[in-house]
């Protein structure tokens, strides 16, 4: 009896590949390809393996050395691999010699953010961004398209169809990039009469690195139904909430999350969603402090918002997912036998004695998925937030709210 017939969506397979260098030591690359494994699952794809080279400097070519290229060509032709992605930019000849020697596709780290970024985009001006960012990304790119057309010698009247195609792609693709600028002019109007209208309001932005929990946060601190989800780039479109917190209203707004190597095409792009942050009076800054390289993250953060002009505003550090922190000891008996030891979470207290909680004034240990310490989160939120509010409206009598913790 034959097997029934599965229309479900079968996911490619992948494989990644980076370097170690001077500039990105061996755990360096270890960590930055289980980020890229997961932007892989995040756009679909399984990962089924990994390579990595030790090379100064990216080959020129092939991006990798012959003798690796070789080994990857192997791997993916015994496996019948989809994709293999690379963990940086390749630039359009590298892509073409590659492809011709792997006979599959090939992605580099841009090309695949983007791709989630398609996927998530809802609103019309988040997709004319992902959109514009693409069509940017592809005119370098375009000689390789054309390859299988002929090609004649130089001169008048010997220019070959090749040729004629690529020139007429390239012209269509420059129309797509106008076209879509111009779009994007009309909607950063519109969000910037939006944005004037609540200069009355305090605004609250969060910002951080992807996958922190910022829209967990919001959807808690707004009561309202925000999308959250466990994958890199839940969220690209910019989302605005009012808060009220013991009588005192804000408008909360949810920003794209930052990532290591951010294409430019997409920061330009997305300059829309960077005003909101620019706009607003405070920011909180979410990090993910059971992830084992949050400083890391955070350099990430604020170096991009120092790039957008934002770093010197106030700002409230809020350390989340701290039911999820453990302490893991390598060494049992005084030798290191491979084994974990893992212990309870830490306790709040220890954590604020620790060079994060004594670094800042305002640094707070939340978790948002399991409402630990989140009055604490909501009265910091409100000291900010009076201060700004009785500078807007200085008749208002100012109250001492600090034991309530009120939120509607």
């Amino acid at each position: 009896m034959p097997k029934p017939f599965s229309t479900a969506i079968r996911k490619e397979t992948a494989v990644l590949v980076a370097l170690i260098n001077q500039q990105q030591p061996e755990y360096k690359a270890h960590e930055y390809l289980d980020e890229l494994a997961f932007l892989a699952e995040t756009s679909g794809a399984i990962t089924l393996e990994r390579f990595t080279q030790r090379l100064e400097k990216p080959d020129v070519t092939h991006f990798v050395g012959k003798g690796k290229l070789s080994e990857i060509q192997q791997y993916v032709k015994v496996h019948n691999v989809d994709m293999v992605i690379f963990d940086d930019d390749l630039s359009p000849s590298q892509v073409r010699n590659i492809e011709q020697v792997l006979k599959c596709k090939v992605l580099d780290r841009s090309l695949l953010i983007l791709n989630i970024f398609s996927i998530r985009a809802k609103t019309a001006q988040a997709k004319s961004q992902v959109e514009l960012a693409q069509y940017q990304y592809i005119l370098p790119r375009l000689t390789k398209m054309w390859t299988h057309l002929s090609k004649q010698k130089g001169g008048i009247g010997m220019r070959g169809p090749g040729e004629k195609e690529l020139e007429t792609d390239r012209r269509i693709v420059r129309d797509k990039i106008a076209l879509f600028n111009k779009k994007l002019d009309k909607l950063d109007k519109q969000s910037a009469t939006r944005r004037k209208s609540r200069q009355k309001v305090v605004r609250v932005a969060l910002v951080g690195y992807t996958n922190v929990g910022k829209s967990t946060l919001m959807r808690l601190l707004s009561k309202a139904d925000v999308f959250a989800e466990d994958k890199l780039f839940a969220t690209v479109d910019s989302t605005v909430r009012k808060v009220v917190i013991n009588q005192i209203p804000f408008l909360l707004t949810d920003t794209v999350g930052f990532i290591r190597k951010l294409p430019h095409t997409l920061i330009e792009c997305f300059k829309s969603t960077l005003d909101e942050i620019r706009e607003a009076d405070v920011l909180l800054h979410v990090v993910d402090v059971s992830h084992p390289s949050f400083e890391e993250q955070i350099q990430i953060v604020n170096k991009t918002l120092a790039e957008i002009g934002t770093a010197d505003k106030p700002t409230i550090m809020v350390f989340n997912k701290v039911d999820q922190l453990i302490n893991p000891k390598h060494e049992l008996n005084g030798q290191d036998n491979g084994e974990y030891d893992y212990q309870p979470p830490v306790t709040l207290a220890e954590l604020e004695k620790t060079y994060m909680g004594q670094g800042a004034e305002d640094t707070i240990f939340v978790s948002a998925a399991k409402n630990i310490n989140m009055d604490k989160l909501r009265q910091a939120i409100y000291d900010k937030v009076a201060d700004k509010y009785f500078t807007i409206y200085p008749n208002y009598t100012r109250t001492d709210y600090s034991s309530l913790y009120k939120t509607s």
